[in-house]
């Protein structure tokens, strides 16, 4: 499962990277392995250059039994916890009127834990899309409304993908309300809004990367199960984005060795700074994904669809991705123990001011998987 793993985190950067440069002066937002999940169901039924493609671009050539450690990884993911919500769920809607091979369906029950769900597309496209959105619903809480917009689906349709993720957990140590404050957030040199800032002070793990200056703080949600890892550039005094810098020359190798806990300082005393924030981010993939490599997928003559059906089916595919994260005092909800005690070798006490710029991700601890990562650029 480690390859696995590290070919969604790849996945993950490329498109995060695309994403920014789409979104240049925006806060970004997404679950890399909710697309993940979503695009390797597709990739079950694909054969020929088509599979090629989706192999390259979810950097799956060099993983053995794909569809096997994505099972492990969802079963792992969605294990019951006391200590947070987790929630990772598929659903195929396809038209009724479509033959499915029954390995297929099979393949994907066993694999995904789903069914195909047969929809009227043909008939009451409305009526099918509203069903899905309310699937979405559903399985996120009511808080990923409309993730089809109207016209979306319509009597061409034959197959919608719908993966859905939600996390919601407190911090291993949550922040003081009283200590939260409005201060002002540097969106850029020339410009400031204000946020509400939250504050605490206690031992978290840390790392300072000299070449970067860039400072990378963990804060863990309950249990050690999950955290959030802050990516934070120096603050620059002049004209530069330190923050496009970084995503420039972020590599997979760097972005692991960097939050790895093991090439951290476990024990440090940090003073945390850390904005409120609210964030719901829709994006539509197809063209992104064309522009990584994924063309033929999404073309009704060069489709290779035969490991889904029999028929002459040219699925009218689009991607949608929606997600939403919320970040208090008490935790983080999203849409993706007790408090540690000062030691005797207590390190001194480190500043971790997150009043500009900064990359953040979710991370479910125990696959080393990316749940969720963005960018969080200024309040709007």
């Amino acid at each position: 499962m480690e390859d696995l793993s590290r070919a969604n985190s790849l996945f993950a950067l490329d498109l995060y990277r695309r994403l920014s440069a789409s979104n240049a002066e925006e806060n970004v937002f997404f679950s890399p392995l909710s697309i993940s999940t979503a695009l390797s169901m597709v990739y079950l039924g694909v054969r020929g250059d088509t599979a090629k493609e989706m192999a390259k671009v979810l950097s799956l050539s060099s993983v053995s039994d794909v569809h096997s450690h994505f099972k492990t990884l969802t079963s792992t993911i969605n294990r019951p916890s006391t200590s947070y919500i987790l929630r990772l769920a598929n659903r195929l809607f396809g038209e009724k009127t479509l033959n499915f091979l029954p390995e297929y369906l099979h393949s994907i029950l066993k694999l995904y834990h789903t069914e195909l769900q047969a929809l009227d597309f043909i008939g009451a496209p409305e009526m099918s899309r509203q069903l899905i959105n309310k699937w979405v619903e559903e399985q996120t809480e009511n808080k990923i409304k409309d993730l089809l917009k109207r016209g979306a689906v319509n009597e061409t349709t034959q197959l919608v993908l719908v993966n859905a993720i939600y996390f919601k957990g407190c911090w291993i140590q949550t922040f003081d309300t009283r200590d939260t404050q409005e201060m002002p957030f540097k969106i850029n040199q020339n410009e400031s809004r204000p946020v509400k800032m939250m504050y605490q002070k206690d031992i978290f793990p840390f790392r300072y990367i000299p070449e970067y200056e860039l400072q990378v703080l963990e804060l863990p949600y309950k249990k050690f199960k999950l955290s959030m890892l802050i990516l934070l550039p120096k603050k620059t005094q002049d004209d530069s984005d330190s923050l496009l810098k970084l995503e420039s020359e972020l590599t997979i190798d760097k972005l692991l060795d960097w939050t790895k806990r093991d090439n951290m300082v476990p024990r440090m005393e940090v003073k945390v700074h850390l904005p409120k924030f609210k964030l719901e981010f829709e994006s539509y993939l197809l063209k992104i994904l064309q522009e990584m490599g994924m063309s033929s997928l999404f073309q009704e003559t060069k489709a290779d669809l035969t490991g889904m059906s029999s028929q002459d089916c040219h699925f009218n595919l689009s991607v949608v991705h929606k997600a939403f994260i919320e970040v208090n005092e008490e935790g983080t909800e999203a849409a993706g123990g007790s408090r540690v005690c000062d030691g005797p070798n207590k390190i001194e006490s480190q500043s971790f001011i997150a009043d500009h710029p900064f990359m953040f991700f979710i991370r479910h601890n125990p696959t080393d998987s990316i749940l969720f990562l963005g960018r969080f650029r200024g309040p709007s």
